[in-house]
């Protein structure tokens, strides 16, 4: 670092509502501060993103700090421009000091004690680093990929936006978790003949005994369960979200009624060899699986009816409206009719940038809601950072407040007034 480093106490790395949120706390405490975002602030809701995406839990779990959703349907679920004009709304009120299409490079400490911060516009110093870029940062493409002939498109879910913008043909979905499951829905509403790879993500009702779901959990607590009064504990970090949908105003989805529909279903694909798609024989057992969490769930809420005397309608469990013949593990690839794949198997991270001694062996952060074992660097807007919410608009403005508390520890009671230039 040179002496013509500007220096700020907080470093953001990071501008989506992780990031915003910890600007907005900063700036209740006059805690002098800088946004660094390399695109643009709440650049993946409107660029990463499917035409059809629309939330999946209810409007009115969406309470960015300062900012709660005041729109006209509070139990119905924003389509992606809605979101897009949500956080505007909340970038107006925070007004955070920013510094948009500045990636940063490098982050490390000065044997002073300092941050040194690297960025694509220049060189700057800090005294608390904090990570709002999430978790979800390079694309999983498997690398039988790349033995798959050139003349299939392949495309991942983050650039996946509508049916026609895939070549005419089937199309191959690979995964089930929330994004496969309704990429996989989507291309099937829009009449094209979908084969799905099926994973082992569980799956949850939109609407049970007269209430979504949601609604539903949050009376039981569930959302405020913290990481370490899961029964998995850190281990729900690694769990795949349920797969349900918010379009159309909320429904199920059944992947055993999409195979009475047309849809071709199959267990986890595992190798490109030969010709032949090969898939492992779990296709069963995932269903069997998913269904066993999704009235799992729904038993749960019956006993909380019984115990609080709610008045609800009866409904019963499901059953399931379909089950799989003799296994499918190889499919020739020429003669299945699929001219494109969408690979939904999720993201990596990658704080390659960061150099702090704060990461487990897989890469990820060691934390405690947010708090990591090296002072001045935090984490924000993971899953389940803290609760079930901590990377969703519900709970990260809280997670937000108590990582600033924090910060505005370390730092001490002096104020810092806000004077960094924009």
């Amino acid at each position: 670092m040179t002496s013509t480093s500007r220096h700020v106490p907080v470093a953001i790395v990071g501008g989506g509502q992780a990031g915003l949120s910890v600007s907005y706390h900063l700036k209740q405490r006059g805690i002098d501060h800088l946004v660094f975002e390399k695109h643009r602030a709440a650049h993946s809701w409107a660029t990463q993103r499917w035409d059809t995406f629309c939330l999946v839990t209810p409007n009115w779990q969406c309470d960015l700090p300062g900012h709660p959703y005041d729109g006209p349907d509070p139990h119905g679920f924003m389509k992606k421009d809605e979101i897009v004009e949500y956080l505007k709304g909340f970038i107006a009120k925070v007004k955070p000091p920013m510094r948009e299409g500045v990636a940063v490079r490098q982050v490390q400490r000065r044997p002073d004690g300092v941050f040194s911060v690297e960025t694509s516009d220049g060189d700057y110093t800090a005294d608390e680093i904090v990570v709002a870029s999430g978790g979800y940062h390079t694309p999983i493409i498997p690398r039988m990929a790349e033995k798959l002939p050139g003349s299939i498109t392949q495309i991942h879910s983050n650039q996946y936006r509508n049916p026609a913008q895939l070549p005419e043909g089937e199309v191959l979905v690979v995964g089930s978790g929330q994004s496969g499951a309704q990429i996989a829905e989507d291309l099937h509403l829009a009449g094209r003949k979908v084969h799905l790879a099926v994973g082992d993500a569980p799956r949850c009702a939109r609407f049970y005994r007269g209430r979504d779901v949601v609604t539903w959990l949050a009376d039981m607590g569930y959302y405020e369960m913290s990481v370490d009064e899961h029964p998995l504990r850190d281990g729900v970090r690694d769990n795949t979200n349920h797969y349900v949908t918010g379009r159309d105003g909320g429904r199920d989805i059944d992947l055993r009624r999409f195979a009475n529909e047309g849809m071709t279903l199959y267990g986890v694909l595992e190798d490109y060899e030969a010709g032949a798609l090969r898939f492992r024989d779990n296709l069963k057992r995932s269903l069997d699986q998913a269904d066993k969490t999704y009235n799992g769930i729904n038993a749960a809420i019956d006993k909380h009816i019984a115990e609080k005397g709610v008045e609800a309608p009866s409904q019963d469990h499901y059953s399931p409206v379909w089950e799989p013949g003799e296994p499918v593990t190889a499919l020739d690839l020429a003669a299945s009719g699929i001219t494109s794949i969408v690979w939904c198997i999720g993201f990596t991270p990658d704080f390659k940038w960061l150099d702090a001694s704060v990461f487990n062996g897989a890469g990820r952060p060691k934390h405690a809601r947010g708090i990591t074992s090296e002072a001045g660097v935090s984490f924000i807007g993971l899953p389940w950072l803290h609760t079930w919410g901590s990377g969703r608009f519900g709970a990260v403005g809280r997670d937000a407040e108590h990582v600033v508390q924090a910060i505005e520890k370390r730092l001490g009671t002096e104020r810092f007034a806000m004077k960094v230039a924009v």
